[in-house]
């Protein structure tokens, strides 16, 4: 530990042990706190903070009082801001002063002036608490001032395309992409389950870390069987992982999904814990050193979030904004799921509660902010959007010759509102029960003609689209945007094939 010895500085003597609000026990005079708590991995590196000895020792004590009494995550928060603190301050005395504070805040910008709001409360009980290192000065000082709040809904607000929500066309191709990687079987079921859930309802990797089998329950009645999921609440400094529960219901279709994986993780553990029922729904694929007690098998949650990261790395979706490979993470599902919910008329107090906010300060950005659809589309912006978007995914034949069902008169594809002429042949076999053409589009069992109708398709979707959008609501008028982009795919890679030659029977 990197002390800087200060002349007839007191020492503070620390226990030999410390339990943890979860009953973790840890040597806190170890120079490096690492431990299990919960689904929380803490790793504290004291040999990092450069100052006088007895401001550590005291810094310990203050630091072992947050872990016997408040959540891991604010313990590893407060660590952090103290340690950019002494960072950009030498402290050159055994005691915190108001000028190392006010030097601390000129390093400050806007962007980050809320560190020295964290920092405060520290400091601040740190004072109270009486230990060594803190002048009464300082506390004085920080509790004459006024501290702006860490920035919010800057992202949402801006529509930031790599940390903001999702549009409507960069969510339904994550879901496209999802179910073709899961009906190619390039992910595993739990990874299918997993996005699911993060798409459906937006809760935060640490409380899937900590959910176990028997939160997922159905009750059948006589319309049909209801799906419930009992999310364990996160972000609650005074609450551990599993002491309290927000009930949501899922749809039939996903919630018989992760009642299927729950029942199968439960048949897996029946000879590895004495109640199978208890077993995490995400487990870990081996067992892990430090567990705490209630949480075995229980991945961390920084690891759920980094094997979340990878399933959607292995995606490779693109977005129609950016041309590139979209930045998927739980957060933006979580921004994404509160915008649609303000996009169709719901107030603060919804999004609060579909966020699991005990207020709503900060759902009011989701209210504010601009909706995500494009208010208009038409075929030229159609035309430049589809090379990014990549929502066609079958392949333009030309000849039916070259179909994988050539000679089968019932796997031509026509809609003869449009055009008598088929658009094009399915390569599947199997009844979709899907409505054709326009679903087709975005099937990669879709074989469109290169002489097919397809400009009429597209004609027929953009006249929709700017029906429902002048006398309905915008969400309903944008359901088609993506189908829209892939016809327009389709049409612009014939022109390209036939040197822009395709017919117009619409112009």
């Amino acid at each position: 530990m990197r002390f800087i010895e200060m002349p007839g500085a007191s020492s503070v003597e620390l226990p030999p042990s410390i339990r943890t609000r979860s009953g973790v026990l840890f040597n806190p005079q170890d120079t490096l706190w690492s431990y299990r708590d919960g689904v929380n991995l803490i790793r504290l590196n004291f040999d990092q903070i450069h100052a006088p000895l007895r401001i550590c020792q005291s810094l310990k004590l203050v630091l072992a009082w947050y872990a016997e009494n408040q959540s891991p995550s604010h313990l590893g928060n407060l660590f952090d801001r103290f340690r950019h603190f002494v960072s950009k301050i030498r402290l050159t005395s055994d005691t915190i002063s108001s000028s190392d504070l006010i030097n601390y805040r000129a390093t400050l910008d806007r962007q980050t002036e809320w560190y020295l709001g964290s920092l405060s409360g520290l400091l601040k009980r740190w004072h109270r608490m009486s230990f060594p290192g803190v002048s009464d000065d300082a506390a004085k000082y920080l509790r004459s001032i006024r501290i702006r709040g860490n920035p919010k809904g800057v992202a949402v607000r801006t529509m930031d395309p790599e940390q903001g929500r999702f549009t409507d066309v960069e969510f339904e191709a994550i879901r496209t992409a999802l179910n073709q990687a899961h009906e190619l079987h390039s992910i595993d079921q739990e990874d299918y389950v997993l996005t699911l859930l993060f798409m459906a309802l937006g809760p935060r990797p640490i409380q899937y870390a900590a959910m176990k089998v028997c939160d997922i329950t159905s009750l059948s009645t006589g319309s049909g069987t209801t799906y419930v999921i009992a999310v364990p609440r996160a972000k609650k400094r005074e609450q551990d992982g599993r002491s309290s529960f927000k009930k949501r219901t899922l749809t039939p279709a996903i919630g018989k999904l992760v009642l299927e994986h729950a029942v199968e993780v439960r048949n897996r553990f029946a000879s590895l814990l004495q109640d199978p029922q208890q077993a995490p729904l995400f487990p870990a694929k081996r067992r892990l050193k430090r567990e705490s007690p209630g949480f075995e098998y229980h991945r961390t949650a920084g690891s759920l979030s980094e094997w979340f990261q990878v399933t959607m790395d292995r995606l490779m979706v693109r977005s129609e904004r950016t041309g590139k490979s979209m930045n998927i993470n739980a957060t933006r599902f979580r921004r994404t799921l509160a915008c649609r919910a303000a996009d169709e008329g719901h107030g603060e107090l919804v999004i609060a509660e579909l966020l699991d906010h005990t207020d709503t300060q900060n759902a009011g950005v989701y209210v504010e902010a601009t909706p995500g659809m494009m208010e208009r589309i038409d075929r030229a912006v159609a035309l430049k959007l589809a090379p990014l978007a990549q929502a066609f995914a079958g392949v333009i034949i030309t000849d039916e010759s070259q179909a994988r069902r050539s000679g089968d008169p019932s796997s031509r594809i026509r809609d003869p509102r449009l055009d008598p002429k088929p658009v094009g042949n399915c390569g599947e076999y199997g009844f979709c029960g899907l409505m054709a053409p326009i679903a087709c589009y975005t099937c990669r069992s879709f074989e469109p003609w290169l002489d097919g109708p397809h400009e009429a398709v597209l004609d027929h979707l953009i006249k929709e689209r700017e029906r429902l959008y002048s006398s309905s609501d915008r969400r309903i008028a944008s359901i088609d945007d993506r189908t829209i982009l892939a016809v327009a795919e389709v049409v612009r890679r014939c022109a390209d094939i036939t040197g822009g030659k395709q017919e117009h029977p619409n112009e």
